[in-house]
Formats: structure tokens, sequence, C-alpha cells
């Protein structure tokens, strides 16, 4: 019932590692093998060939494992973090050059923000959101730093198709020149950096299990789509630019760090899923990272041979409903979801020839379709490197920290 299969990297030796390494561990559990998350950093290092990476914390959701990216190397530079409350709390912890990737309308956040002076950037498309911040009491003595956001999805026939997310409303050059003269007539703001988050490239899979042609009509849809952007977002950067220095352009994500850091004029690409490495990035041409997060669920009933259940477990993505959001049964090898259940809250059933090797109180193990998402099911995550347990730490929930 999964569309993604395992890729290469996972194998046999991964599983045995993190079987002995948790053998004292009951599960459910959730634990993120150091040895590939070092090693994705070190691709992404590599894909990027010198560009800052912003460290996307959406992506990650823990603390220890969002310093570990940073410490990584010095290809690793500021965090791109998902709402304002989230990066005033990383702020305050003592985390620096943080951009948050979405606007707020948190009236008491943005307060907090002029207040305390934080080392923060807030998203901005809308005059109203201008208005929001003065009214949270930006002053020129205490201006918000601010980074407009261009739509870089791409339009055909007149804009009656939208291939790529609902982002910004900013989509043409002059749009964005328009907001950006705004935003120099108020004192109250600092006009720093522009961003453009390319989701049909950066953000969906070319290599779908099952479904050649869509996948062929997906390839070719990003091959279009990444010159009109190349051009669009130039001439956007270069009018902004003629107004106001920026100190950065953030661009890309984990599916486009390729194409993202060749563009002119971008200055640093953003990556986070890639270091975890989730199901749907199983479905890529151009990367091929190591699976690094896990969680494992314990083996509690076996109602038919062929078949074991487990406990919990229905730890969907969230997107579109299709089976691409469902968990990727990993380990062992050869187990899938029960068509008539999938993954559910209380039991998961799981099918194939290797379920009849498991007996009640072996695990089975799983990754999220997505990455940072498995953290909201956690309050702490188990760090294995080899075989063996070195930390553990707490997630956002487990430092009873929630934002979205």
């Amino acid at each position: 019932m999964t569309l993604i299969g395992a890729p290469p990297q996972v194998t046999t030796d991964q599983h045995a590692r993190l079987e002995r390494a948790t053998a004292a561990l009951t599960a459910p559990f959730a634990c993120v093998d150091v040895d590939a998350f070092d090693a994705n950093a070190t691709d992404l290092a590599r894909r990027a060939a010198g560009m800052p990476i912003r460290v996307a914390s959406k992506s990650i959701r823990v603390r220890a494992l969002v310093a570990r990216a940073l410490d990584h190397s010095p290809a690793f530079r500021g965090i791109l973090a998902l709402t304002l409350p989230e990066a005033l709390w990383l702020a305050e912890s003592g985390s620096t050059d943080i951009v948050v990737g979405y606007p707020s309308a948190d009236l008491p956040a943005l307060a907090r923000l002029v207040r305390t002076g934080a080392d923060v950037t807030v998203m901005v498309d809308d005059v109203e959101q201008l208005d929001l911040i003065a009214r949270a009491g930006a002053t020129r003595r205490n201006p918000v730093r601010v980074c407009l956001e261009l739509d870089v999805s791409l339009r055909l026939f007149g804009g009656r198709v939208h291939l790529g997310v609902r982002r910004s409303p900013l989509h043409t050059p002059a749009q964005v020149v328009a907001l950006a003269e705004e935003v120099l007539r108020r004192p109250e703001l600092r006009l720093v950096g522009l961003m453009g988050y390319e989701a049909q490239i950066a953000g969906l899979g070319n290599r779908i299990a099952g479904r050649p042609i869509f996948s062929a009509l997906i390839r070719g849809m990003q091959r279009v789509s990444a010159p009109e952007l190349e051009e669009r977002r130039t001439e956007t950067v270069d009018r902004v630019r003629a107004l106001t220095p920026l100190e950065f352009v953030n661009g890309g994500g984990t599916g486009s760090i390729e194409t993202t850091r060749k563009a002119p004029n971008v200055t640093e690409v953003s990556a986070g899923s890639g270091l975890f490495a989730p199901g749907l990035f199983d479905a890529y041409t151009a990367f091929r990272p190591t699976p690094a997060a896990f969680f494992a669920l314990p083996v509690v009933r076996r109602p038919a041979p062929g078949m074991v259940t487990a406990l919990g477990g229905g730890y969907t993505a969230s997107g579109p409903l299709r089976p691409d959001r469902l968990p990727i049964p990993t380990y062992p090898r050869g187990l899938r979801f029960d068509p008539l259940e999938g993954p559910g809250e209380a039991q998961t059933p799981l099918r194939g020839r290797a379920a009849d090797a498991l007996r009640i109180g072996d695990r089975v193990w799983l990754r999220h379709a997505k990455a940072g998402e498995l953290c909201e099911r956690f309050e702490r995550v188990h760090l294995v490197s080899g075989d063996r347990v070195v930390d553990e730490v707490p997630t956002y929930r487990g430092e009873g920290q929630c934002f979205l």
C-alpha cells in the first residue's frame, strides 16, 4: 500500500546495528542514526558546492540535531524557522541568524521581537503584514528585519495553470519591487533579504515507483520551470538591489540544491529534510540520501499466517491524501500495510513473508514520509552511532514546545 520502496542505502547491516543498539529500549520509540545523519550533511555540503546552507528547523524539530548540523561544517549557516514563536525560542537559547520562512500574524510574538531585538528576520509579502509589525511597536530606533518572498511557482496559459505551492502573491518582479518600495518608506522596517522556494522542483519527487509516465511528466515540468524561474528571479533581485542592498537571497530546498546554487544572485540555499531522509525523498533522481530517522513499533499480535500487528503507527504526513503520505515499513524487509486498514492510531497490521519470522515483542522499523513531523509524535529521540545509543535528546515536543 506504499508507492515508495526502500532505497539501496537501507541495508540489513543498518537494521542489525539499530537492533543491537536499542535492544534495551521499549518500543514505540524514535531514533536517528547519526552516522547516516552526518553522511547526509556531508553530501548536502558537497551538492551545495560552497554555497551556504540554511538549516530548515521544521524538518528536524530537535534542537540538538539542528545544532549538530550547524556544527558539522562551515557549509551550514543560519536557521530557517517555521514560526516566529519558534524563532524567538531558538534565539533565547542562543541561536542567531534566524529567518522565519512564513509570514506571522502573531501580534504578541511580533511585540516580543521588537522588545528583545532578537536576531530574527520575518517574512512578508503583503502590506497588511507590514501594518501588523507597526502595530507591534516597531520604530525607527527598533526596526524589524524583513524578507520579501517571491512566488516562484510555474504559471502557464496566463495563470490558469499553477504548478507549485500557494505561497506568496508576489509573482512578478514589478509586484516585488512595489512592496520593496513600501518597506523602504517605513523607517520601522529594514529590508534585508529575498526568498523564493521552488517547491515544484525542491519538494516534488520525480522518480515515483510504479508511475513512470507521471514521473516523466514531473521531470518535464521541472525542466521547463527551472529556466523560467531563473530569468524571473534574476530580474527581481536585480531590481530590488537597485533600490537597496540585500544581505541574502535564499532559494531552494533539499531537492533542488544543484539547480538553485547555480542561479544568478542566489546567495544561499535551505535544507533540512535531507538530513533525516524521509520516505518522500526516495523518489528523486538527482540524489540518494541515506535514511537516518526511524521509529520502532512492537509486534503485539500475530492474527494470521503472513501477518503481524504492531502497536500504533498511524503517523501520516501532511499534504494531499495519497499513499505516499504513509510511513514506509522498512525493517525487516518485505513488510507492507494491510490495504483495508493501513497504519492506524491503535494498531497497524503488516503483511508479507517477513511477518512469519516475527514474534510477539519483536520490533518493526518504519520511516515517516516527511521529516520533522515524526518528532511531533515523540518526546525524545535516541541517537545511534555504530551499534550503540550514544545520546537521548528531547524533541521540541519533549521540551514542552508545540509551535504548529
